[in-house]
């Protein structure tokens, strides 16, 4: 792929949402999340002959004015039809949506340079894992604290070693309430409190089951991936990123002390390859 020095756009499809970046060459400007867009919306906005008329229709109203007034002589200048999109996704159903996208550019797995990868491993964790590696350095382990709760570590020879996949706070939590008679459905935590481990009501009883497990196991994961590297670095993203962090402050803060937080390991690995 090319080097890309002027602006361009890269969108990650998640299982629930889009996340998209706006970049300046190598320097990240801005991110925002989006909702799924219906196919008629796609067809539009592959018809946008200029950024700022694309920003128009993709871009939060409220951060809107913002990212107009600061980039200013960027969009004056952006009057080429359709700025390069980086694609990244996990659902082929939306992927096969934005082929239409006329300057797209689908990132896939063999693009990326990770060695031992297998066929399957999801584009997102090996972008994430990528990034933080290039970013800060190999070993890297990647907890991905979204919709699931994944692990990908890869060792200072950007092989990957592996990692693994479970179910996230939100999901287990809604899948307890959903699947069961008796239970009721709970809202996901959104305090750095921990709940009372042993609860005298249903609904806290579930909270505490499910977070306190949960971070039992991301305890028990970053201790046996120190095992194996010792000097090994971890980064964590996702949307639950900072509830968990905080959890794992209070119940172990030496642990949360070594973790490198940023949202943005996908991006960062995006860019490594817009710009390679």
């Amino acid at each position: 792929m090319c080097n890309i020095k002027k602006i361009w756009l890269a969108l990650e499809i998640g299982n629930s949402q889009l996340h998209w970046a706006l970049f300046n060459g190598e320097i990240l400007d801005f991110t925002w999340d989006t909702e799924y867009l219906p196919e008629s919306v796609i067809s539009q906005l592959a018809q946008c002959q200029t950024l700022n008329n694309l920003l128009l229709a993709i871009f939060p109203l409220h951060q809107r004015t913002e990212v107009q007034r600061e980039q200013k002589e960027i969009l004056a200048e952006a009057f080429f039809s359709s700025p390069p999109l980086f694609l990244a996704s996990v659902v082929p159903s939306q992927t096969t949506l934005w082929q239409t996208y006329p300057n797209i550019r689908v990132i896939t797995l063999d693009q990326i340079p990770l060695r031992g990868v297998y066929p399957t491993l999801g584009i997102d964790r090996a972008l994430a894992l990528w990034g933080a590696g290039k970013t800060w350095g190999f070993p890297m382990l990647v907890i991905d604290a979204g919709t699931a709760l994944t692990f990908t570590g890869a060792d200072d020879n950007q092989c990957l070693v592996g990692g693994a996949i479970l179910p996230g706070l939100g999901l287990q939590i809604a899948t307890l309430g959903q699947k069961t008679g008796q239970l009721p459905l709970v809202e996901t935590p959104n305090s750095a409190s921990l709940p009372t481990r042993f609860a005298l009501n249903t609904p806290e009883a579930i909270q505490s089951g499910i977070i306190y497990t949960l971070i039992a196991g991301i305890k028990d994961f970053i201790e046996a991936w120190w095992c194996l590297f010792p000097e090994g670095k971890i980064a964590i993203k996702g949307g639950d990123r900072t509830l968990l962090f905080n959890y794992l402050q209070t119940l172990y803060p030496a642990i949360a002390s070594h973790l490198i937080v940023e949202l943005n390991l996908t991006f960062w690995g995006m860019r490594e390859i817009a710009m390679s």
